[in-house]
């Protein structure tokens, strides 16, 4: 498997994470296996071994600073050292670093841009996340902005720029829905009217991601939106 490479230095990496890959497996079981047959993680220890002593987990999540759902694709770094970890850490903690993703959901926006303030939790008696009364609740916080409505196969949508401010589990995914915009192609958290034929997967992608380096340069890394995305807009 191949994984496109955005930026590179002695530090840190910047990958262009393609969807269906899962990031790692759970500590003390068998790694599983993706769509593509291996995890980033095991990805990241055959081409990049430094990473083996790197982060809070490094046996389980090598040199994985922040992680992306097993079908979003995108802008994803990872840190080659412990130093860079522990740095990239403080940043998402302080939340210095801006993520900005491009989602197609279902139905039409009337709202040009909108703040999404609503704590997430786990529902009980699953893994799902929801806004809904559930435990372990935490603040989430997301943007967004319409950069279009369109038509599809009769059938209303709105391709959005999300910018989220905190980071948890499907944070996006179930922002959206809650406000009864879900994902395109999201089968956990949206119904049959967010289905697309020839989308296999949620429409979402990290376009971008932008931070401070330690040497004070700002810097933005960017992804190009997969061709699969592109067809479903018809680009």
């Amino acid at each position: 498997m191949e994984i496109p490479i955005i930026y590179k230095d002695q530090n840190l990496l910047v990958l262009n994470k393609p969807a269906g890959l899962l990031m790692h497996g759970v500590a003390g079981k068998k790694q599983p296996e993706s769509a593509q047959g291996e995890t980033l993680a095991a990805w990241l220890l055959k081409n990049y071994p430094e990473v083996r002593a790197v982060g809070d987990d490094p046996v389980t999540r090598p040199g994985i600073v922040h992680r992306l759902d097993k079908d979003t694709s995108g802008v994803l770094i990872v840190a080659r050292n412990q130093k860079t970890f522990d740095f990239l850490k403080d940043l998402f903690q302080r939340r210095l670093v801006q993520k900005t993703y491009l989602a197609l959901v279902a139905g039409r926006l009337n709202k040009k841009s909108g703040i999404i303030k609503k704590p997430i939790g786990i529902k009980t008696g699953s893994t799902k996340r929801s806004t809904a009364s559930s435990k372990m609740q935490k603040e989430a916080i997301t943007e967004f902005r319409v950069i279009k409505r369109l038509e599809i196969a009769g059938r209303e949508f709105s391709l959005l720029e999300v910018a989220p401010k905190t980071g948890r589990t499907h944070q996006i995914r179930v922002h959206l829905a809650s406000i009864g915009h879900p994902v395109a192609g999201d089968a956990l958290y949206g119904k049959s009217g967010n289905k697309l034929e020839g989308l296999a997967r949620q429409f979402l992608h990290a376009k971008s991601i932008e931070f401070n380096m330690p040497s004070g340069e700002r810097v933005r890394f960017e992804a190009d939106l997969p061709e699969e995305l592109r067809k479903i807009l018809g680009e």
